[in-house]
């Protein structure tokens, strides 16, 4: 049987792969602080990517996007922003999210919402 963390990491391989297939670079994964996780950061043109991923069964009550809350998004933007300060770069962060629907170990769909959310109501 798997569990979360197995059901999770699929969903970010699948992800990783599908950004690595549309010509985006994968700079980090499951990038970590004292209280926060970026799944993937990826680089894109002129944009550092933020992505978080929800990976959830086919008849899940709650949408990936909608898992990713204020208090989600504050956490991923403190992170975003610590990474930021550690790795320096010129792009434009962005905050993305995926929705991966998988049963049973297999990926059935990826919903790649771009923009998902910015930095408005962040208090710095």
């Amino acid at each position: 049987m798997k569990n979360q963390t197995d059901t999770g990491k699929l969903g970010e391989n699948a992800v990783s792969e599908y950004l690595e297939n549309a010509g985006y670079t994968i700079l980090s994964r499951n990038y970590r602080i004292r209280g926060g996780e970026i799944d993937i950061i990826a680089s894109y043109g002129e944009y550092i990517i933020f992505v978080e991923v929800k990976t959830r069964k086919p008849d899940s009550m709650v949408s990936g996007l909608d898992a990713v809350n204020q208090k989600k998004r504050n956490l991923i933007i403190k992170t975003a922003t610590d990474y930021l300060l550690k790795y320096p770069c010129s792009l434009q962060p962005r905050f993305d999210v995926a929705e991966v629907t998988a049963l049973d170990g297999q990926i059935l769909d990826i919903n790649y919402l771009q923009n998902a959310f910015d930095l408005t109501g962040y208090n710095f």
